[in-house]
């Protein structure tokens, strides 16, 4: 468990909000993913805006997918966690998930996929901008995340079908090792691992990144009884992550450093790189999309065999509480587009596809 004091003792810049005495926070456990995308939560930790909001929150090693993620947040090593597309294998298979807020995703418009992309060797035979080349070909995908639907969607969009091409379950910090080794061809991934791939690969191309091909998926998750509740507890925590994306996106180099603290082995120029697209989807808000986000999700991995079964998404977001912080603390949000009328969401808000 990385703790708060420890990381806060090697950061190399921390900010001096007016904290709570140490003796008043409210403890927490919180997890992440080794993404770019995840960086909300260190930061939340790093400049002091946990401390700030009243809590004392320990960050559980990153863990290398959101399946790990969940399956320490069932075992009770964290309390709420970042994760995306598992959560939905998740819920299909019984656990009772709900989704407090985003952690990456876009409350102000549909799509939102700027921090994925597809990388292929130079001698694949998969050329740039040409999703049909895709067919015969070996592609890496972290089976039931958010990189697995990226690269269904591509599929789709390239006018085949998952018949045509031969997926390969690979965690994302595998991918380049074997895009290197030539065991696949190409793979799709979530930053840093497709700019370290552009760097490591020799000749490795780019062949599409973003595209709005999906709306991200991407919330703050815990367990059903632990929501009921923790109320004001998640409301702090809501805030605080708020506020530190408010921040990462004003300052994306500091932000980067933060990665290069959290992500073993990541540099200062991929973080750099990676936090260009990152601050795109910086978005904690809730609205009609991110409803329609995971729906579409569900939808799609339903259709395509990947899931026997689907769920009405209602009963598994839970907005009240960023809804609150929205209305409460609108100063967190004002550099972000404003949320459409026609998408904007109440508490007791009913999706209908």
């Amino acid at each position: 468990m990385i703790t708060r004091r420890t990381m806060l003792a090697g950061a190399a810049v921390i900010a001096a909000p007016a904290v709570v005495r140490a003796q008043q926070l409210v403890k927490m456990k919180a997890g992440m993913v080794t993404g770019i995308d995840q960086l909300g939560l260190p930061i939340a930790l790093e400049r002091g805006f946990f401390e700030k909001w009243g809590l004392d929150v320990d960050i559980a090693r990153p863990y290398a997918t959101g399946v790990d993620a969940l399956n320490a947040l069932q075992a009770g090593e964290s309390e709420i966690v970042q994760v995306g597309v598992p959560m939905i294998g998740a819920v299909v298979r019984g656990m009772d998930l709900v989704a407090l807020g985003n952690y990456s995703g876009n409350a102000h418009r549909g799509g939102s996929d700027a921090t994925m992309a597809l990388v292929a060797r130079a001698d694949s035979g998969i050329a740039k901008g040409n999703l049909a080349s895709l067919k015969g070909k070996k592609i890496a995908a972290s089976f039931g995340t958010i990189n697995h639907l990226y690269i269904l969607a591509l599929i789709e969009k390239g006018g085949l079908t998952p018949a045509d091409v031969t997926l390969v379950n690979t965690p994302p910090p595998d991918m380049t090792v074997a895009l290197l080794a030539k065991g696949i061809d190409a793979f799709v991934g979530w930053d840093p691992w497709p700019i370290i791939a552009l760097k490591d690969v020799p000749g490795a191309v780019e062949i599409i990144r973003g595209g709005d091909v999906i709306a991200y998926v991407g919330f703050n998750v815990g367990m059903r009884p632990w929501v009921a509740a923790n109320g004001p507890k998640i409301e702090k925590f809501l805030a605080a992550v708020s506020e530190a994306d408010q921040w990462m996106r004003k300052n994306p180099k500091l932000a980067a450093q933060v990665g290069t603290r959290w992500i073993p082995g990541l540099k200062q120029e991929i973080a750099e790189a990676a936090m260009e697209f990152n601050i795109q989807q910086a978005d904690r808000r809730l609205s009609a999309n991110n409803y329609r986000a995971m729906w579409a999700a569900l939808d799609r991995l339903n259709r395509l065999g990947f899931l026997k079964s689907t769920f009405d998404v209602n009963k598994h977001i839970e907005p009240k509480h960023i809804l609150k912080v929205m209305q409460e603390h609108p100063a967190l949000f004002n550099d972000l587009p404003p949320i459409p009328a026609d998408v904007a969401i109440g508490p007791g808000y009913e999706f209908k596809p």
